[in-house]
């Protein structure tokens, strides 16, 4: 019986991260750890920039929606996996779809807000005494709202293209979410489109922001290697050093999962890589970018110590 967009509440059934007994509660109670912590933290953080106005400039704005990227993908993911730990693999046609389109939107989002980041270092560390002009609210709101619009066509053309299909196989998708490759492994109508808007898609998304935070760290390094003390240079480091590690885990995981042909694909080896981008990168952000910030720890202080 072929599934398309006249069956919306057929199931799948998603197969899940493991299929093995005996790690089934293990997983379940390290990914509700790592979901918790990262509820925990995205929340603080955001709420922590909010009250204290010494975190109101526009490096700390991007944070916050850093933070709220991170917080909403998790929860698009995590709790379905969690479900899923317990026995609960199944997902309805709609649902899996609605899944699908919010976890576009929120990656490609994640991805650009990177980016804006980087330039956001550009300007602090290349042009200080123009920052505050040149990063004023406005622009910045406005760069948090291009990178949404951004998320939300490629979602909106993905998932257009997604529902098109009839997925007419077993219905079992070998992952532990509603991602476009296991997906496309299940239709049985051609995929040529969704396999060019996936290679057309990605590539503006991930090299596109790769580019532009290459450019904007080679002219942050060229400016760091000219300042004279090396106080000067070992603090500039500093604050490139936690988005450099954040771009660097979530375009290398995305690139590997994504930026090659789905025929050449190992959705087995690939759930690993897709761990990383789904659940371990929104916890690790808050942390890489709070525990190493004087600027958050004396927020910090400030808010539970008051002084």
């Amino acid at each position: 019986m072929a599934l398309g967009n006249d069956s919306t509440a057929t199931l799948f059934v998603l197969v899940g991260l493991t299929q093995q007994p005996e790690l089934q509660l293990p997983l379940f109670l390290l990914f509700l750890g790592i979901y918790a912590v990262t509820v925990v933290v995205n929340l603080g953080l955001i709420f922590l920039i909010a009250v204290s106005p010494l975190l109101h400039t526009p490096m700390y704005y991007f944070l916050s929606s850093l933070s709220f990227i991170d917080l909403c993908y998790s929860s698009v993911i995590t709790p379905k996996m969690l479900v899923n730990f317990l026995g609960g693999n199944t997902i309805l046609y709609s649902e899996c779809m609605t899944q699908l389109f919010f976890f576009v939107v929120l990656a490609v989002a994640e991805g650009h807000l990177l980016t804006a980041m980087a330039y956001d270092r550009y300007v602090a560390i290349c042009s200080p005494l123009l920052y505050h002009v040149i990063m004023s609210f406005r622009v910045c709101s406005l760069l948090v709202i291009i990178v949404f619009f951004l998320g939300f066509l490629s979602a909106l053309a993905q998932t257009s293209a997604m529902i098109k299909l009839l997925f007419c196989k077993f219905r079992i998708i070998i992952h532990y979410f509603c991602d476009v490759l296991p997906l496309l492994n299940l239709s049985c109508s051609s995929t040529h489109l969704n396999e060019l808007l996936l290679f057309i898609i990605g590539g503006f998304n991930t090299l596109v922001p790769t580019l532009a935070v290459f450019i904007s760290y080679a002219f942050i390094f060229h400016s760091i290697l000219g300042i004279q003390s090396s106080e000067g240079r070992s603090k500039a480091f500093g604050t490139c050093s936690s988005h450099l590690m954040a771009v660097g885990i979530f375009f290398v995981s995305i690139t590997f999962m994504y930026f090659k042909p789905p025929s050449s694909n190992s959705l087995e080896q690939e759930k690993v890589s897709s761990v990383f981008y789904t659940t371990v990168i929104p916890m690790l952000n808050p942390l890489v970018y709070s525990l190493r910030n004087k600027d958050v720890k004396k927020a910090l202080r400030m808010v539970f110590v008051g002084s």
